[in-house]
């Protein structure tokens, strides 16, 4: 069951992951999703304006109204500092106005958006628009896909002497990019590799082996350190 109705589209280009929309119709009971860390950053618009979601160290309530509905675009891990202006850690675990970063700029995109006339239409405008600006900013630093491929198989040290820098630095352009140290981006990037897999219909004994972990116990920590839940509750 889909309580929000919300449907993800995938994209490509710009850094961007996805859009995606959501609903709850007005007759419903208010909602509650629980948001999981992803590396990820969100920018979502809703009738209250455009807002800006991550990324996240642990679960964070997503609370939904009655009669709301949203339209957002989805960042991968490294690629919304450029767009958005600011360096990813001063995102970290908020939920930030577009204003706060972009002024006036944010009320124009806020009321382009919501002049669509339907849903799909205004998550269109949204991608259109953080597109183009993504076309006019600074590219992504060059060390987003090497840490993101390089974390997957080793540790931050190997991570570091492959790209000739050292820890410390190292840990203050991953906070930059993608609002964590590298430690923790391996953790988030090793638990969403982990619930894919479970989603998938890997035995859970299988995942822990083959998303990185120690062990099953390891595995489970981690899950309920970053979800608060257990794995079976986020299948």
């Amino acid at each position: 069951m889909n309580p929000t109705g919300y449907r993800e589209v995938p994209e490509r280009g710009a850094g961007l992951v996805c859009s995606w929309t959501a609903g709850l119709p007005a007759g419903a009971e208010p909602f509650v999703q629980r948001v999981v860390p992803d590396g990820c950053v969100d920018v979502i618009w809703s009738a209250d304006g455009v807002q800006v979601a991550g990324p996240d160290t642990g679960p964070m309530p997503a609370a939904l109204r009655p009669g709301t509905v949203m339209a957002a675009v989805r960042f991968g891990p490294g690629a919304a500092p450029p767009v958005l202006g600011v360096p990813a850690d001063a995102l970290r675990d908020a939920r930030t106005p577009l204003r706060d970063l972009w002024g006036g700029a944010a009320d124009e995109l806020a009321d382009a958006v919501a002049a669509a006339e339907s849903l799909d239409a205004r998550r269109e405008v949204l991608v259109a628009a953080l597109r183009a600006r993504a076309a006019r900013m600074e590219p992504v630093d060059p060390l987003v896909p090497a840490v993101v491929a390089g974390l997957a198989d080793g540790s931050v040290r190997d991570v570091a002497d492959t790209l000739g820098l050292g820890e410390r630095q190292l840990r203050r352009r991953s906070l930059a990019a993608f609002g964590y140290g590298p430690k923790v981006l391996q953790r988030v990037l090793r638990f969403q590799r982990a619930l894919a897999l479970a989603r998938s219909g890997m035995a859970l004994s299988d995942v822990a082996f083959a998303a990185g972990f120690a062990d099953q116990a390891h595995f489970a920590n981690e899950v309920r350190a970053l979800a608060g839940e257990p794995v079976r509750a986020l299948m």
